[in-house]
């Protein structure tokens, strides 16, 4: 009970943060009905996890130059990521119509797409938006939104946008964490939102995931595992995980050549989150 209890406090400082950019352990302690010992060993395991940075009296979201980056994530896992937006990519052909979130695996999956031809593409993504203007023939479809600086995208619930725009053939999403109780999850609300719109419109849905997210902190659901068509992992991710995957109505394919990739001094702040989601699971 204690660790849900975390869990829901967690949430709650996150979503403040998010919304305000800053949190203060007196307000934070008062809101939550717990002392301000508490909040700040709250607080310093967020920090630990990259998730906010500690200032006297409370706490910050995480700057541009810090963990959190968009470029700093570009680097984690990179080759994993690269080797499995080049396997994804097989499945986008001339003439489709196709849906890219603004994760970095899905911007290694554009990089892999700029000579695709006819492509039309979907994308809240402000970083694959511009890859994609400036280096491919591609039409680009921007939905619009709340800039979000820290993922580089423009989130939203955009469905409305969508209406009218006929069907995308192929979405391909990114994700923070997974779990088959809560599915594929986001840590900002916002970008889950954003997700859960754009994968409504698509008749076939397509997530990657480097095994170093099995384990690691998400707070927002967009989709459960027997919402998409197939999830793109890496050799090291476990039988009993892929079993898991697939009991719950998940095809999966672990990617040849990506397993020793990880080797290679490539480390995730996933490998040391919070184990929140199975807390809640169980």
């Amino acid at each position: 009970m204690s660790e849900n209890y975390d869990f829901v406090r967690e949430e709650v400082i996150l979503h403040e943060l998010t919304a305000t950019g800053r949190v203060m352990v007196n307000d934070l302690a008062r809101t939550l009905g717990v002392s301000t010992v508490t909040v700040r060993k709250d607080l310093d395991s967020l920090e630990k996890r990259s998730l906010l940075r500690r200032v006297r009296g409370g706490a910050v979201a995480p700057s541009a130059g810090e963990e959190g980056a968009f470029s700093e994530r570009m680097r984690r896992d990179a080759t994993a990521k690269s080797l499995l937006a080049k396997e994804v990519a097989q499945l986008v052909d001339d003439g489709d119509v196709i849906a890219i979130d603004s994760s970095t695996t899905s911007y290694y999956l554009a990089q892999e797409l700029l000579e695709r031809r006819d492509l039309i593409v979907v994308t809240y993504g402000l970083r694959v938006t511009m890859l994609l203007m400036d280096h491919s023939t591609a039409t680009v479809v921007v939905p619009g939104g709340v800039l979000r600086r820290a993922s580089g995208s423009l989130v939203g619930a955009f469905s409305d946008v969508l209406k009218g725009r006929g069907r995308i053939d192929k979405g391909f999403f990114g994700l923070a964490a997974a779990s088959t109780e809560l599915g594929m999850l986001e840590l900002v609300a916002e970008e889950a939102t954003s997700k859960r719109s754009l994968m409504a419109s698509c008749d076939e849905v397509y997530v990657t995931m480097p095994s170093s997210k099995i384990d690691g902190f998400g707070l927002h659901s967009y989709g459960m595992p027997n919402e998409i068509t197939r999830l793109f992992t890496d050799e090291r991710a476990s039988d009993e995980f892929v079993a898991s995957w697939e009991a719950a109505g998940a095809p999966v394919t672990r990617v040849e050549g990506t397993g020793a990739s990880l080797d290679n001094g490539e480390r995730s702040i996933d490998e040391v989150a919070a184990r929140a989601l199975k807390a809640v699971a169980e």
